[in-house]
């Protein structure tokens, strides 16, 4: 999903308690006391937000990010060799948001430390398997000459597929009947071992309806990646509604491909990158031919069909504008931005133009990679002179680089490819964007939206556009009774298309319960 400082989100600051930038009077520290028997290096990471006295207990968990918590102070600071006993601290010195924990106002504070191992917290968040993370503890600022240590004695379990904290999603017959159906797989692609010059895999699973062992038939097929944060587990645990849906009856007989689209950088987008490598060839030349060699695929294009959610969103509608004849259709919704003339409410063309900078100094903190605005600019930017994604920004003043906003918008405006190419993919892209935006979306992308409905209809084409009233970016999809009843309605579009004289039909919402 889209990571970035909006009107919408930066009023949810006012609601709760802030961290007003005052002038240090005292210095404070906080240790962090590793606990486990085996050496340990990664980014050590400190969060802490202020006791409301009105909810004197702990929280689960303390946190900051750049979406719902970004009010909250985070600091970090790279260790080596962490073994048990050992201590680090944490004080004004080390790189912090919104500011050095020597300028927190004195009081109380709920404290969490957060050892990162794999250096991915930017993007995974506290689910990444084996980092190790305190107590909620409570501590008051400044610390004084008693400093506070918070020890690090909980590992992030890595739990096998379709199982959580709360022990596994269903046992027994219903677990053989899942294993049946949903199958993860690896593939090593050609096109992205070139690039990277080590063997690179793509991920995913196949998930295929009941009967498809014992018969003949072939099937549509929906290709559907995730958004950011996501990665193959996530793809497999969507699976599983999926499943229960065709067994239901509420969802028409397809093979769905959940593809897991994380990288290092964040996600790929399935694009071809200069930075992050040739994907969408690797998907569309190797491993989509792949899959449909194995699979009782239809094979043809107009059963072949994209499905994603806002950073998926994004990459399955850029499949289908650039190979609009191999595909029969993009279902999406809220996908990243699709017209740069409005990147979080700026034109990054425009003379002087400037992005809020808060996103990306949180994300500094969290990791250096991994982060949204990272992973856009590993998608989108040109290759700098040291090899890295040149920043579409200045991190400390947000003054835009005019010579990567122009890469940008050359390369990856959506609407402008539209518009500009429009008569020579037109004829195999008219009335194949199907896209769904909420009205109340907390990152404006139904603003972007309009304006990529506004390339397509400008270009004489048709697409099929909605704006769901009172819905924001994360319960699109639900209704009353029904978690995805928007995928329902997406599903049966697709059947109708591909079976036109099936006598299967959409069953509608579910009836009220009584």
């Amino acid at each position: 999903m889209v990571r970035t400082a909006l009107v919408a989100l930066a009023a949810l600051a006012t609601c709760g308690p802030t961290f007003a930038q005052t002038a240090p009077q005292m210095r404070s520290r906080v240790e962090v006391e590793a606990t486990g028997a085996d050496a340990a290096s990664g980014r050590l990471l400190l969060f802490a937000q202020p006791v409301d006295p009105a909810k004197p207990e702990a929280p689960a968990a303390v946190t900051a990010d750049p979406f719902f918590n970004k009010t909250n102070f985070v600091a970090a600071r790279e260790v080596r060799g962490l073994s048990a006993g050992a201590r680090r601290g944490l004080d004004g010195d080390d790189l912090a948001h919104p500011g050095s924990i020597d300028a927190l106002p004195p009081g109380d504070y709920w404290m969490q430390a957060v050892l990162d191992r794999d250096h991915d917290y930017a993007y995974y968040g506290r689910a990444d398997a084996g980092d190790v993370r305190s107590a909620v503890t409570r501590v008051t600022l400044p610390t004084g000459a008693q400093t506070p240590v918070l020890r690090l004695t909980e590992t992030v379990p890595d739990y096998p597929l379709w199982e959580t904290a709360r022990g596994p999603m269903f046992g027994g017959e219903d677990k053989a009947a899942v294993e049946a159906r949903i199958k993860p797989f690896e593939f090593v692609s050609p096109a992205l071992s070139a690039f990277h010059g080590r063997p690179m895999t793509m991920r995913g699973v196949v998930l295929t309806p009941e009967g498809y062992d014992e018969g003949s038939d072939r099937y549509p097929v929906v290709y559907m990646t995730h958004g950011f944060s996501a990665n193959q587990r996530s793809m497999a645990d969507q699976a599983v509604p999926l499943l229960v849906g065709m067994h239901n009856g509420r969802l028409p007989p397809m093979i769905w491909v959940l593809l897991d689209q994380s990288g290092p950088f964040g996600t790929h987008e399935f694009a071809d990158s200069v930075n992050t490598g040739p994907w969408a060839t690797a998907l569309t030349q190797e491993l989509i031919p792949d899959i449909e060699r194995r699979h009782r695929v239809d094979g043809r294009a107009d059963s072949r069909f994209l499905m994603g959610h806002s950073s998926g969103g994004w990459a399955m509608l850029w499949l289908q504008v650039n190979y609009p004849r191999m595909f029969g259709g993009a279902w999406i919704s809220s996908p990243d931005y699709t017209d740069f003339t409005d990147v979080a409410g700026v034109d990054i063309n425009a003379a002087g133009a400037r992005m809020d900078t808060e996103m990306a100094r949180i994300e500094a903190v969290l990791g250096e990679y991994g982060g949204q605005a990272v992973s856009l600019e590993a998608v989108f930017s040109p290759r700098g002179p040291d090899g890295r994604p040149m920043p579409l920004y200045d991190r400390d003043t947000g003054a835009v680089d005019p010579l990567v906003a122009k890469y940008w918008s050359d390369n990856w405006d959506v609407a402008r490819i539209v518009r500009n190419r429009w008569p020579t993919i037109g004829r195999d892209l008219n009335g194949k964007l199907h896209v769904w935006a909420g009205e109340e979306d907390q990152f404006a992308l139904d603003d972007s939206v309009r304006r990529l409905e506004s390339a397509v209809t400008g270009a004489g084409g048709r697409g099929d556009f909605h704006y769901l009233p009172g819905k924001g970016h994360f319960d699109l999809y639900d209704a009353p009774g029904e978690r995805q009843a928007l995928r329902r309605v997406m599903a049966w579009q697709m059947w109708r298309q591909a079976r036109p004289e099936s006598p299967l039909t959409d069953p509608g919402p579910p009836a009220p319960a009584q």
